[in-house]
């Protein structure tokens, strides 16, 4: 049956129209509010989210694009630039803005480290960045945007980068080291001391992707939890990402980068002076700049000072232990590792712990999937406190329930399995022609989400060729994009 092209409307709708049509598209969203949901959203409570909204209206129409027209907005993206730095144990040198997220954080250290490489080193021609494999992907991505190469190093048994590793892998070429706190997978933070010295020795800007942890680790290690040092107490650390839109608890999108000095932040900046239109020059990536989560990242910290976070992450943490005993106290589970504050990872010994997910998704809880190692993932916030035995107990009856045989696991092992002598058997473009057809793998629910995933993960780990993974996935990813 052929579907229906969407058209620009002929006329408008009234606003009881609007807020009808809108509400019947929300109800297939996820209900982050009933605790079900880990990650994505970080909500400070009633009070002060009411307060966030108001704030943000009051920005809704202003544009950051221009600095003199709105100093309100300036104002505010300053002194919440220094209120982080101060945190993070910045010095009166350290400087930075405010980005739309983590992703544009990590695209304008990667550019600073080019645009210095290309200053203070010319004949570097291919620069390359060293990370961990446990590095976020938005390196990946503004590396493949920059046109430079990144070097992975292995983790240890402690999901911590291998130092060795990071030894051999600096080169001529080395541009920018990388070190998580904490990494995504693992929750676990990488030797930033050792990382900073290694930067000093071989005179190479050090960035600390802190954007989980950038709001929350300060008050962790306050609340007496065995932190390392991360900061810019680590003289070999020359910048610093953080989001305010995480544990900050500040409105999306909203992320700091600080910088050791002003010198480095230059670097970030673009400015075209040529235009018929004018001079144009911009702080980070985006030109127009939303003010409302400027404001509400400014009002946030404000509100709950150091207090009022100490409190929120003392919460936060307290639940995250009581997940963490539970999940390793469910036969053949255990968390993956010793993480470091409120995001973490688990796995079975006994089951496809893809299937243990899939059973938890019917059930509504949303967790994300990880591979190398196969595993479920937690980022604990506040809206989770009320349903730990809940979950805990789903949990165990989910991982009873997928050590037995069932439709579910035996279509699984065999789509995985088919598709893995497919690819093998197969020619190149036939594989991709039938990977074009193979989004559909995943069974959908009535909103037309994939609501399980096991098979879709199951596949990527089977494939030898990462660049099937890729087909599998883009493809995937423009059928979620189709108007339906």
């Amino acid at each position: 049956m052929k579907k229906e092209k969407v058209r620009f409307p002929q006329n408008g709708l009234d606003s009881s129209e609007i807020h009808a049509q809108i509400e019947k598209k929300k109800a297939g969203d996820a209900k982050w509010n009933t605790g079900k949901m880990f990650g994505f959203v970080y909500h400070p409570g009633d009070e002060v989210g009411d307060t966030l909204k108001n704030v943000y209206l009051k920005y809704f129409y202003e544009n950051g694009l221009n600095p003199s027209l709105f100093p309100s907005v300036r104002n505010m993206e300053n002194e919440t630039v220094a209120m982080v730095s101060d945190l993070l144990h910045g010095d009166e040198q350290v400087v930075g803005n405010i980005t739309s997220g983590g992703t544009e954080s990590i695209l304008m250290v990667v550019k600073v480290a080019r645009e210095k490489a290309s200053r203070d080193y010319p004949q570097i021609k291919y620069p390359e960045i060293v990370l961990p494999v446990s590095a976020h992907p938005a390196f990946e991505k503004a590396a493949y945007y920059l046109g430079i190469k990144t070097i992975h190093v292995a983790t240890g048994e402690d999901y911590r980068v291998d130092m060795e590793g990071i030894r051999k892998a600096i080169s001529k070429n080395t541009i920018l080291l990388v070190g998580s706190a904490p990494c995504f997978p693992y929750g676990v933070i990488d030797p930033i001391e050792e990382l900073g010295k290694l930067a000093l020795e071989h005179e190479i800007p050090f960035h600390v992707d802190a954007c989980l942890g950038g709001l929350m680790l300060p008050f962790v290690e306050k609340l007496g939890y065995p932190i390392p040092p991360f900061d810019f107490r680590i003289p070999g650390v020359t910048s610093i990402s953080a989001d305010l839109h995480k544990y900050g608890y500040a409105a999306k999108g909203a992320s700091v980068i600080l910088y050791r000095n002003s010198k480095l932040r230059k670097l970030q900046y673009y400015v075209f002076t040529d235009w018929p239109g004018g001079i144009f020059a911009s702080t980070a990536m985006l030109g127009t700049k939303s003010c409302g989560p400027i404001a509400t990242a400014w009002s946030v910290i404000k509100m709950l000072g150091i207090k009022g976070y100490l409190e929120m992450a003392d919460e936060v943490m307290k639940t995250t232990k009581r997940l963490q005993e539970g999940i390793n106290a469910i036969d053949g589970l255990h968390v993956t590792g010793t993480p470091d504050m409120s995001i973490f990872s688990f796995t079975s010994d006994y089951s496809n712990i893809f299937l243990i997910g899939d059973e938890m998704k019917t059930k509504g809880w949303h967790m994300d999937m990880l591979q190398f190692p196969d595993s479920l993932h937690l980022t604990v916030t506040r809206t989770n406190i009320p349903v730990v035995d809940e979950f805990l107990k789903d949990l165990e009856e989910a991982a009873q329930k997928t050590r037995k045989l069932s439709w579910n696991k035996i279509t699984t092992k065999l789509t995985v399995s088919a598709t893995g002598r497919l690819s093998k058997a197969l020619p190149e473009k036939t594989f991709q022609k039938i990977a074009s057809a193979s989004a559909k793998i995943a069974e959908h629910d009535k909103s037309g989400k994939p609501s399980r995933m096991a098979a879709i993960y199951g596949i990527s780990g089977t494939l030898e060729k990462r660049e099937n993974v890729h087909e599998l996935v883009l493809n995937l990813l423009d059928q979620m994009y189709t108007p339906d």
